[in-house]
């Protein structure tokens, strides 16, 4: 049907839905009239920069107030940022597995209480890239974790549940077209590793901590290489997975930064 879907049974037994970190809800909100129409998302970790996107996407689009500054559609919290350009929303994340994992368990809510068809979802933002050039965009195929496999681990009461974190892979070939188009930017398709950590995790030295030398730092990053990793960052197995879920097609584009 293309409808976004959800996967808690609890919900349909409440009156109403507060998506508390996005300062919306179902009761205070006319989520279908403020959403229903809604195809692309697209999220990152800062706000500054979501805004900046939102107003590129008004140029882009020809839309009324191009040039002007957007409303932050979540103005009355403090944890995420969106705004709106036409049919796309663009939001912020923050940083890491458990703060985009929040935004999106209520962003999925809000698709799906404003009855929304056919959504892509792109993650857009900066990465460490490993083995490329300086610039690069990585289009992501597979997310992947610290130990190069495919798979989002989360503890539910306990328990370890695995989840799959492909992503659309039709999807992927389609952006990877389209940067055919703009030359400036080397663009290429590979798997992304997710770390729970930007220092240690990601095997840097100048952590507060760092527990390894060197060595051991370009030998592991050569097996991620070889593993087919071309970037890394600390939120796309949360992604794929949450959003492979529950019916959105998703995507991630990473810069690779100096």
């Amino acid at each position: 049907s293309g409808l976004v879907l959800v996967k808690n049974p609890h919900l349909h037994l409440m009156e109403e839905d507060v998506l508390y970190h996005l300062d919306l809800g179902t009761k205070t909100h006319n989520l279908p009239a403020m959403f229903g129409d809604i195809k692309f998302v697209c999220v990152g970790g800062s706000p500054n920069r979501m805004r900046a996107f939102a107003q590129f996407m008004q140029r882009e689009l020809g839309l009324a107030g191009a040039g002007e500054d957007v409303a932050d559609i979540c103005a009355g919290s403090d944890r995420y940022a969106m705004y709106r350009a036409g049919p796309v929303l663009s939001i912020s994340h923050g940083m890491g597995i458990p703060s985009i994992s929040i935004m999106l368990h209520e962003l999925i809510k809000l698709l799906h209480h404003a009855k929304c068809r056919d959504v892509t979802i792109i993650r857009i933002g900066t990465s460490g890239g490993l083995g490329i050039e300086a610039g690069s965009v990585v289009i992501t195929d597979t997310a992947v974790d610290s130990s190069f496999q495919p798979r989002f681990e989360q503890v539910v009461l306990g328990d370890v549940v695995v989840r799959s974190t492909e992503l659309d892979k039709d999807l992927a070939q389609e952006l990877l077209a389209c940067s055919r188009d703009i030359p400036d930017f080397p663009t290429l398709i590979g798997h992304t590793m997710c770390t729970y950590d930007f220092y240690e995790g990601q095997g840097r030295l100048d952590g507060a901590l760092c527990s390894f030398s060197s060595e051991k730092k370009l030998e592991y990053l050569r097996r991620a290489y070889d593993a087919g990793v071309r970037n890394i960052e600390m939120e796309s197995t949360a992604f794929a997975a949450l959003c492979g879920l529950c019916g959105l097609k998703g995507e991630s584009c990473l810069f690779h930064l100096l």
